[in-house]
């Protein structure tokens, strides 16, 4: 199916086969996530080394994490984001978002003062927070029905992409310090700037064009989402989301800085062990995720409770182990894993099947917004508790990964394969 197709409303006249066009506007659109994700690691690996420039307090850096790409300021972008792009369309919003995205990466890149830094993280949080609902809405309304799980799941490429450029490029740089950490932004800034002039070329998403016009498409306010099936849609995706970012978060922005703290080993080491988390979700996501996720709803509960069992065995480890190198090994290899099982990736595809047209952009802004609040309100008390041992971080994340597996398996609905018309039409 073309963008500049009318999309099929059956499902059955869905072969699933992507051409290039889509691969590419899926590439462009996932860019989102590769700079999400790589701002949000970007900060975690300078973390220790902006601590001790600028002198930030423990306190301090936790606010940093928490008013930012990953928390926060993320949570404001993507509520605005979101209802702009079902109000205004698609296409308006992602023009424009990477722009002011590449304002707040120079402005940490070349900070002088703690005031700037603060303010640039903030500004790369909202612009990121912007993008991520309404480029996923795109690339779900223009996927064929039975590959919108492998085209959002190479959204999560991107996503583990992104760190992995990172730490690769902070580890290299780690002998120069602060310079290093400045280097990697201006990475960061180059991207955005040709995704932004890529995307110059992407078309509005034909099914927001066509909900727009009907009276029903117009009709579709934000009270809609807190009735009846779209209110179960929302608490139910909030809910795998929140638990497991959470988790994904404090890995994602804190593991290098933990095990740094604790003196589980190097920052050089820290930053190599962390990437290695992201390899080996990409691996994953590629291997499994986009190959059976769009095949029936008995494979996508199977292919969840793995990932959901390994996710919580993962951050058990930490509590009846010694936290060493080879207990942090084994946590990042069952957390990568199990992160392309459970994860995001998951939560992308239903959050684009959930909802109908006119809301899709503000379900998942809501969502994702709720989850980088409450992430950053964490992230505030995560250096603290660091400072007293692993076990109190790791007994809550554990109980956090398993609300977000059980919750997702057992209320699980049966989406794949259909057109997001069909979806709409049954949950009405």
């Amino acid at each position: 199916m073309s963008l500049k197709t009318s999309p099929s409303v059956s499902p059955a006249s869905d072969s699933g086969a992507i051409t290039a066009q889509q691969w590419k506007w899926s590439a462009l659109a996932g860019m989102a996530s590769y700079l999400d994700a790589g701002s949000i690691v970007a900060l975690g690996a300078g973390l220790a080394i902006l601590q001790k420039e600028f002198g930030l307090s423990d306190g301090a850096v936790g606010v940093l994490a928490a008013i930012g790409p990953n928390a926060i300021g993320c949570a404001i972008g993507a509520l605005i984001g979101g209802w702009l792009g079902d109000k205004l369309g698609r296409k308006r919003i992602y023009q424009y978002d990477l722009i002011v995205y590449a304002i707040g990466i120079l402005m940490i890149a070349f900070c002088v003062n703690r005031e700037m830094l603060f303010i640039g993280t903030f500004i790369i949080g909202l612009a990121v927070g912007a993008d991520v609902p309404t480029s996923l809405a795109l690339v779900g309304e223009f996927a064929p029905d039975k590959a919108r799980g492998k085209l959002l799941g190479f959204t999560q490429v991107a996503w583990c992409l992104g760190p992995v450029i990172v730490l690769w490029m902070a580890l290299a740089l780690s002998s120069f310090g602060m310079l290093g950490i400045r280097i990697v932004f201006l990475h960061l800034f180059v991207v955005a700037f040709v995704t932004w002039a890529l995307r110059r070329g992407l078309a509005e998403s034909t099914r927001w064009k066509e909900a727009a016009k009907t009276v029903r498409g117009a009709g579709h306010n934000v009270s809609a989402l807190f009735t009846g099936s779209n209110l179960r849609a929302l608490v139910w995706t909030a809910t795998i989301y929140l638990f497991w970012n959470l988790a994904a978060g404090t890995a994602g922005i804190f593991n290098p800085y933990i095990i740094s703290t604790l003196n589980a080993g190097s920052q050089a080491m820290s930053v190599g062990l962390a990437s290695a988390n992201f390899v080996i979700t990409m691996i994953v996501t590629i291997t499994i995720f986009m190959r059976y996720a769009d095949r029936d709803f008995k494979t996508r509960k199977l292919i969840w409770g793995v990932g959901a069992v390994m996710q919580v065995a993962a951050y058990g480890l930490f509590l009846v182990m010694p936290f060493n190198i080879g207990t942090v090994t084994a946590n990042i290899l069952l957390f990568s894993i199990s992160a392309a099982l459970s994860g995001e990736a998951f939560y992308k595809v239903f959050s684009q099947e959930l909802f109908p047209t006119m809301l899709r952009g503000t379900a998942q802004g809501i969502t994702f917004g709720v989850a980088r609040t409450i992430l950053g309100v964490w992230s505030f008390f995560v250096p603290m508790l660091a400072h007293a041992g692993i076990k109190q971080i790791a007994g809550l994340l554990t109980l956090f990964l398993a609300i977000s597996g059980i919750v997702g398996f057992f209320f699980m609905p049966d989406t794949s394969g259909k057109s997001l018309e069909q979806i709409e039409a049954e949950r009405a």
